[in-house]
This record gives C-alpha cells, sequence and structure tokens, in this order.
C-alpha cells in the first residue's frame, strides 16, 4: 500500500493566500484521501475466512463465528439409524488369558479352593505390546568353482541394497509421519525413539522421503495425464508457500478421485503454462475468478462458494437491497439441483433454468443501477487507465460476463456448486506451513508435492494412507484402476 501525500507547508500557505474557497477544497480533497484509505483499511481488517478468499490459518485467535452452506438438519447429535459405528468388539480367540480365582468366601472367609465355580465372568482389554526396531541380517554364500576358479555369490533381495539400511516397514512409518501427518523431522525422530528406543537420523527421514516421491513420480505422471485428457471436468486453485523464505505458489488440480500438486514461482497463467495441464485441457475447468483462467479455451465453470463469501462481506460492509436476495437465489438453485439428482433427473427442465436465468439477470440489473459507473468527473489530472469502482460493482460486472459459468452446476449436473474439493487439497499445504514453517528447498517442496498427492489420490479411493507407502517402499505403487499407467 503507498503512502499518503498529504498537503506540505508551502501547499498549504498558498491555499490560505488564496481564500477561503482554495482552503476548502484542499481541505475536503484531503479529507477524502484520507476517508478512503480509511475505508479501504477497515475493509481488509473485516475480511475473514467467512466472508473472503481468506484461508482459515489467517483468522488467528479472534475466529469469526462458523458459517457454512448447510443448514440445520434438526437431526439429534451422535449416531443416526442405521449408522454403522466404530466401537470396541470382543474377540472369541484373545491373545492372552489371565484367570483370577476364588480362594475363600468374602462373607464368611470359607474356604471355597474345593468348590467348582458356578460360572465365568470375563473382560477384555485391548492394548498395543512394547514394539522394538528388529534387525534382520541377510547373508549370501560365495563359493569358489573348482573347475575355474572363479568366485559365485548369491543374490541379495533386491530391496536390500546396502551394509546397513533401514526396512519397508520402518521407511514407511517415517514418512508417513512426516508428509501425511505433518510431523516436522526432529520430532518424527523423537516418536521414533519413544516408540521404538531407536533414533533415526532427520537426514535419514528426508531420503526415505526423496526416496518414496522417486517410487510414486510415475503413478503422479500418470495421474497427470490422466486430468489432462481425459477427465471432464476438473478443478483448479493455487496458494502461496514459502520455499527458502521466498514466496511461491502451489498449485492443486483435482477430482473427487484424483489430486496433482505443483509448485512454480510466479502466480497465475505463467505457472499454469509451466505445469502444462490447463493449455491441454479442453473440457470444463472449476475455479475462481483469476482472470488468468480466462485466457484458456478450456469451458469455465466459477466456485459460487466465493460467491457467496463476497457477498457476505458486502452485506456486512456495504448492505443494498440486491444482495440478499441473489445470495438466496444462489442457494435455491442448489438445493433445487440436488432435489432433482437424488429423483435420478439429468438436468433441470428448459422452462424451469429460463425462470432461474431472470431472476439472477434482474438480481444482476438491480445491483448495478445500486452501483453506477464512477464519475468521469472524478478523474483528477495526469490520472490514467479505468476509474476505481466499488467492490459491489466489481462482482457484479463479473457476475454479469460470466453468467453461464457462474450458474454452469445448473445447465451440468457434473459441475460442482463450488470448488471446495481443490480447497480441501490446498488445506494440507497450510497445515504443512503452520506446522513446520516453509521448505528449505525446492527439492524438498518437490517431494512433498508428489507424496501428498499420491496419498491424497490414495485416500480418495478408499486406500489407507500407511498402506500406500508400504506399496511405494515395495516398487508396486498404489494407482486407480481407471487411470492408465505412464508408458515414459
Amino acid at each position: 500500500m503507498e503512502p499518503i501525500r498529504l498537503p506540505d507547508e508551502k501547499e498549504i500557505k498558498a491555499a490560505y493566500e488564496e481564500g477561503e474557497g482554495s482552503v476548502l477544497k484542499l481541505f475536503q480533497e484531503t479529507i477524502v484521501v484520507l476517508a478512503g484509505r480509511i475505508q479501504k483499511l477497515e475493509d481488509q481488517l473485516a475480511k475473514n475466512s467467512r466472508n473472503s478468499g481468506k484461508p482459515p490459518s489467517s483468522d488467528g485467535f479472534d475466529k469469526p463465528a462458523p458459517w457454512s452452506l448447510r443448514k440445520r438438519s434438526r437431526k439429534r447429535s451422535g449416531g443416526q439409524t442405521g449408522h454403522v459405528g466404530y466401537k470396541l468388539e470382543r474377540v472369541t480367540k484373545p491373545n492372552h488369558i489371565k484367570k483370577y480365582k476364588v480362594t475363600r468366601c468374602a462373607h464368611c472367609q470359607k474356604s471355597l479352593k474345593r468348590q467348582k465355580a458356578e460360572r465365568i465372568e470375563s473382560r477384555q482389554v485391548f492394548d498395543l505390546p512394547k514394539v522394538q526396531m528388529e534387525v534382520t541380517e541377510h547373508q549370501v554364500q560365495v563359493k569358489r568353482c573348482t573347475g575355474c576358479g572363479k568366485e559365485t555369490r548369491a543374490e541379495f533381495p533386491q530391496e536390500v541394497k546396502q551394509a546397513v539400511q533401514y526396512g519397508t516397514e520402518a521407511k514407511s512409518q517415517m514418512v508417513y509421519l512426516n508428509h501425511e501427518q505433518h510431523i516436522p523431522l526432529k520430532r518424527t525422530c523423537e516418536v521414533f525413539e519413544e516408540f521404538y528406543g531407536h533414533r533415526p537420523a532427520e537426514g535419514t527421514i528426508y531420503a526415505a522421503g526423496a526416496e518414496a516421491a522417486e517410487f510414486v513420480m510415475p503413478v503422479m505422471e500418470a495421474i497427470k495425464e490422466h486430468l489432462t485428457l481425459l477427465e471432464e471436468v476438473i478443478g483448479n486453485d493455487e496458494t502461496g508457500m514459502r520455499i527458502g523464505g521466498k514466496l511461491y505458489w502451489l498449485q492443486t488440480t483435482g477430482t473427487t478421485f484424483l489430486t496433482h500438486y505443483a509448485y512454480h514461482q510466479k502466480r497465475g497463467k505463467i505457472a499454469m503454462d509451466a505445469i502444462n495441464i490447463l493449455p491441454r485441457f479442453k473440457e470444463r475447468v472449476v475455479h475462481d475468478d483469476l482472470p488468468s483462467y480466462f485466457q484458456y479455451d478450456f469451458q469455465h465453470a466459477l466456485c459460487n462458494a466465493h460467491h457467496l463469501r463476497v457477498l457476505l462481506f458486502l452485506q456486512e460492509r456495504y448492505p443494498q437491497k440486491w444482495i440478499g436476495p441473489l445470495m438466496a437465489l444462489l442457494l435455491k438453485i442448489k438445493k433445487k439441483v440436488e432435489t432433482v439428482q437424488r429423483d435420478h433427473q439429468r438436468q433441470l427442465s428448459e422452462r424451469q433454468q429460463a425462470i432461474y436465468f431472470a431472476q439472477y439477470e434482474k438480481l444482476i440489473q438491480q445491483g448495478l443501477r445500486a452501483n453506477p459507473p464512477p464519475n468521469a468527473a472524478s478523474r483528477k489530472a495526469g490520472q490514467r487507465g479505468r476509474l476505481k469502482q466499488s467492490p459491489a460493482r466489481n462482482l457484479l460486472l463479473r457476475l454479469k460476463e460470466h453468467k453461464a459459468a457462474v450458474l454452469a452446476f445448473m445447465t451440468d449436473f457434473k459441475v460442482p456448486f463450488d470448488n471446495n474439493q481443490s480447497e480441501r487439497d490446498l488445506r494440507m499445504m497450510k497445515v504443512k506451513q503452520k506446522v513446520s514453517g516453509c521448505f528449505r528447498s525446492e527439492e524438498g517442496a518437490g517431494i512433498f508435492c508428489y507424496i501428498r498427492g499420491y496419498l491424497s489420490t490414495a485416500r480418495k479411493n478408499g486406500q489407507m494412507a500407511l498402506s500406500a507407502l508400504r506399496l511405494a517402499f515395495m516398487g508396486t505403487p498404489y494407482l486407480p484402476s481407471f487411470v492408465t499407467p505412464c508408458t515414459v
């Protein structure tokens, strides 16, 4: 934000000498500048994760009251009828049985050693055994041929490559704790020492992550190509990340079943071109209002959760009559689409769509009348470019220009109402930064992107993260059955 230039002593004296009118004009101009700056600062302070695109991590301790598109269901809290819960269930064959005998009557103290028990009551305790690091030594024979005199050595297993190394399970757990649970390197070492009585080096954990990234790299390349060439609707979003103390940008592209991450030093089209998914994509992308997206020729669908947050901000800061009805209309269409989908219908009727389009247009026009363009007379001497417009008018112009993209969820049921899936995929980056801070190198950031994309995809397809890592270290990383393996 540029510093405000206030009139200096010379300008004030000049206005004073010119008379009351000049003093009043100078005073009014200064007040307008200061009021504008105050308004801008107050708007910044009023923004939070509920009414803007700011992440929840930026709210600090003064978090706003929760707000969600979901309405109260009037159901009682807890598990609902038919819900399959998770609880401890007795087992028929416990690992250990401890017997406690009755030797004496608790009332008259008579001996009961020889009396047969009428029944047995039992309780079961589920616990974990103390685990220690287990060392397996692999020995191969070396024999010398009596015919030619040369040595022949048996082969070590393929995964045993060094004189001393960690095995698949240990490396899988290291990577799981560091990348899936975001536990920093030092604390991961502490966890291993506490749990297993063995403390690995921080470099060992980093090396395990690098090895896992190398194993899953072909999987992520296959997912990237599948997203680019075979999906009909994908979501894309970006967020800032710090590498080596500098600001980079992390982009995620994905669906309900696939996740791909990539980072770049630049934001917007430069990064999108370098990642090379969106330039080749020809179907529909769900995204926010970032102008870079509209430089591509794919079909667009705008995230209405963003629009609702901006509308909520306007309602709080610049209340006008059209804002509430427009929010209500978007949510009404969303509910109608969900109802129709539950009835196994593939689309709304043309008449219903026309009604919603008309209501939408009417509210946009109402908003534009309440927010006219800035007066050309307000242009200052030497000022170039477009005159600054109000936040409400800026939003209305976007909603008018991209009407088809805003209501794409209504005309095409494959399109979601919002881009929340991409935002959820990005949230893990914010958790990582909150716990561990920035990445020290681009190499570390790249490792994180490969592993997180792999684990996110595995989880979306019902796989456990630790099991997926075991498969990766065994050289057979998990790949969804509908994705064609990369041949390159």
